[in-house]
């Protein structure tokens, strides 16, 4: 079967490579352009493009702004696809494409829940017990159609958006092999409408937190690990963080005690266990050596 591949990030490459390993014939790849990248505003290209230069692979990249650009649909026509493989791409596939080929994409929830752009961050923010992946037969909805198969992960208590991501990368590389090679006996299922719920995009300002719940800043802290990071008013971030317990009542932020390594920090319900932080403009360093450099004392405010 003829394959045309659309992703961008590590998610995306860890499907598309285990596609290549059991030998599919991807006729293309889809990805979205190269961008600047860091202060430096050096010109990067996406995970799944370095990743097939980095092996050799010759294979037709195409990086369109937008799929509705003039010629895009028949490029793809003419790539004669049996199915489009959608894995993180970035872009809504336009009608015209979406009737060229059955088009699978493999969102990383447990549809109906979680459409939409952040459904990891969601489920590690509602502390949900499980997640997974969904392949769908996309329509012109956000991921509205049918289901075609599911993998399940349990959200343990330390499980991190970075650990998650990884662990549904590979899961979703084992979907889309179980759909593709069972493709003709599968019957797909409607979404239940009544359980459709919705994520949209990680603002910079979602990753601040006042030290209010320790629960729910530490839920944070998992699920902004790998951006925006969580930080305080002052542009402090946390870079390492466990809680210590959710029941006591203290003065927000307020340093209850400093150890070798972390310090002990309270909220207004609970408290957190911080051992590393990252000043504005500056590298991460160890809780306590800021603490010390600041000059501040069990009972200051962090």
């Amino acid at each position: 079967m003829r394959i045309v591949f659309m992703g961008t990030p590590s998610y995306a490459t860890i499907v598309f490579e285990r596609l290549l390993e059991e030998n599919f014939n991807l006729v293309a790849l889809f990805t979205q352009p190269d961008k600047k990248v860091g202060r430096k505003q050096i010109l990067t290209a996406p995970h799944i493009k370095q990743f097939c230069k980095d092996v050799g692979l010759s294979i037709p990249i195409y990086q369109p702004n937008s799929l509705k650009d003039s010629g895009i649909t028949k490029t793809i026509q003419d790539l004669k696809p049996d199915f489009i493989i959608v894995c993180a791409y970035g872009q809504i596939l336009p009608q015209d494409i979406l009737q060229i080929a059955p088009c699978i994409n493999l969102h990383a929830s447990l549809l109906p829940k979680y459409r939409g752009a952040s459904p990891i961050q969601e489920a590690i923010l509602n502390n949900d017990k499980y997640t997974g992946v969904t392949a769908m037969l996309m329509d012109k909805g956000l991921d509205s159609g049918d289901i075609l198969g599911y993998k399940y992960l349990k959200i343990t208590p330390t499980l991190d958006v970075v650990t998650i991501f990884d662990k549904l990368s590979i899961l979703a590389s084992d979907l889309t092999l179980d759909i593709l090679k069972d493709y003709s006996k599968i019957k797909p299922k409607k979404q239940n409408l009544l359980e459709v719920s919705y994520c949209g995009k990680i603002k910079k300002s979602d990753g601040l937190i006042q030290f209010d719940d320790a629960s729910q800043v530490y839920q944070k802290f998992k699920a902004y690990k790998f951006w925006p990071d969580v930080f305080l008013d002052n542009g402090l971030k946390i870079k390492s963080c466990k809680i210590v317990e959710s029941n006591s009542t203290n003065e927000i932020g307020k340093i209850l005690e400093i150890q070798k390594d972390y310090i002990v920090v309270g909220c207004d319900k609970g408290s957190l266990q911080i051992s590393q932080i990252q000043p504005p403009s500056k590298k991460v360093m160890n809780v306590v050596d800021y603490i010390r450099g600041s000059r501040k004392i069990i009972g200051d405010i962090l």
